[in-house]
């Protein structure tokens, strides 16, 4: 990863200075499994409960992806069940972020989007700022040469569904709409390695490959997603 002088001046500064706040260091990463619960069966000649309200769906490793529908910069309509068929990247973004700018700047998630060009894999970056605009959408696509749209969530509500906690937060699902992995986009919080471990690219090309990731889950880094009355 090339690193300017002036880019690693500015991640030496106090990560308050940007409104971020400090990276949780990212520690070894587990695989995770997950198993159904058997539900009790109910006493013979016990009347049911009535149905309660369903809880929203939350994002769950193992667990089909929550649906959602949102617009991009654009104004065009993007749902997860158009995409399926294909392992889909959703990438939590903010691009006031220090650290989406540093991978901006270093090409990571453009890289790999250009990497897997040709393949069956769907990249969408999702803002849930509050203050996030179409506009400044736009126009900080054509500044990064991004071919992938960036979808508008201002009221936060799709990434809370994910749980969605930094920029950058980086979710994978597969073809068959199965959240495979969510976490970090690498193992280089700090932009202090000389060879990072892309666990994004890594996740996608096992399932590229017909396997499973290796590494399910990791502890994302980067600024807090500055939800609404957050």
């Amino acid at each position: 990863m090339t690193r300017s002088p002036t880019l690693s001046a500015l991640l030496s500064l106090p990560l308050f200075a940007f409104g971020c706040d400090e990276p949780t260091e990212t520690p070894e990463p587990e695989a995770v499994e997950t198993a159904e619960a058997t539900p009790e069966a109910e006493p013979e000649g016990t009347a049911a409960p009535e149905a309660a309200e369903p809880a929203a769906t939350l994002a769950t490793i193992g667990q089909p992806a929550p649906a959602f529908e949102l617009r991009d910069q654009a104004g065009e309509t993007h749902r997860l069940a158009d995409y399926r068929g294909k392992i889909v990247v959703l990438e939590w973004t903010n691009p006031q972020c220090p650290f989406v700018q540093r991978h901006y700047q270093a090409d990571t998630m453009t890289g790999l989007v250009s990497h897997f060009e040709g393949r069956d894999v769907v990249w969408l970056a999702i803002d849930s700022s509050n203050f996030v605009q179409p506009a400044e959408s736009e126009a900080w696509r054509t500044e990064e040469g991004m071919t992938y749209p960036v979808l508008q969530d201002p009221s936060g509500q799709v990434g809370h569904q994910y749980n969605a906690r930094t920029t950058p937060h980086m979710f994978v699902i597969d073809a068959q709409g199965v959240l495979r992995y969510e976490g970090a986009i690498d193992d280089d919080p700090r932009d202090r390695n000389d060879t990072d471990v892309n666990y994004v690219q890594s996740a996608v090309q096992s399932l590229l490959d017909g396997g499973a990731p290796e590494v399910t889950q990791t502890e994302p880094y980067g600024c807090t997603v500055k939800y609404e009355n957050s």
